[in-house]
């Protein structure tokens, strides 16, 4: 497990087991301990995420967030707990068992006791990611389309660097019906979501000061434009991240 904290916020991550490896990224904890609220900015990083969410101001409620494409302006209040699961994207059809493409840069509300959580399971990290973990295990498919598990590992694989002609052919799935899948499904196309992921994948040769391209990007023109696309702003000001108003790259580990 790591632990960071970052100014005033404290953070930890948790690796899911092996079993979840397919449909789980990670189980993470955000705490705002001070009376004072957090002016924070989110960039994409084609993740799903449950947050479950506590603060002096705000009763316990569970949020489901879809897939963002765009940087959010975002506030972590005062004395605001979130703990939260990041799923893979085959979750949300095989684990949550829903189409979150009208969650595009939203979120949702979820039952009060989704999968059985209250405010108690906010009291303590690992026991949350033990409960978390066993829910999942008992939802795990018996069966995964095959095709949807080789377009998944080849786009991780590659941090979403193959064009979608190359991610088809190893799928042995054609380019329109993945399309027709990721429109419905999530609400972008799969070259949107592929951005997304080389975009991510930039992250930590940012924050280590590597302003040029080391993802699969055409050349450094292209690197910039597609990072001020995402985040709002360009390489060199996301490394000096002022005010760790950038989320992502206050919780990234120092290297």
């Amino acid at each position: 497990m790591q632990k960071q904290t970052n100014l005033e916020l404290t953070y930890k991550v948790a690796k899911p087991d092996k079993s979840l490896f397919e449909f789980v990224e990670n189980f993470w904890m955000l705490h705002n301990p001070t009376n004072s609220d957090k002016q924070v900015v989110i960039l994409p990083d084609g993740r799903v995420d449950v947050f479950f969410t506590e603060s002096e101001t705000d009763p316990f409620h569970i949020t489901l967030l879809g897939i963002g494409t765009s940087p959010e302006q975002s506030t972590i209040k005062a004395n605001r707990t979130t703990f939260a699961i990041s799923f893979k994207p085959l979750a949300t059809e095989y684990i949550l068992k829903k189409s979150i493409s009208h969650l595009l840069n939203k979120g949702e509300n979820l039952p009060d006791n989704f999968w059985g959580f209250s405010t108690i399971d906010l009291k303590d990290f690992d026991l949350f990611c033990q409960k978390a973990t066993q829910q999942i295990e008992t939802l795990l498919p018996k069966e995964v389309d095959t095709r949807k598990q080789k377009l998944f590992d080849s786009i991780y694989s590659s941090n979403g660097a193959f064009s979608v002609a190359e991610l088809s052919e190893k799928a042995c799935w054609s380019s329109r019906q993945i399309n027709r899948y990721f429109n419905h499904q999530y609400g972008i196309s799969l070259k949107t979501y592929c951005n997304i992921l080389r975009f991510r994948a930039s992250f930590q040769h940012i924050k280590d000061g590597q302003l040029f391209p080391e993802q699969n990007f055409a050349d450094q023109a292209h690197f910039i434009k597609e990072v001020k696309r995402l985040a709002g702003v360009n390489p060199k000001q996301l490394t000096q991240n002022q005010n760790d108003r950038f989320i992502q790259f206050s919780t990234l580990p120092d290297q």
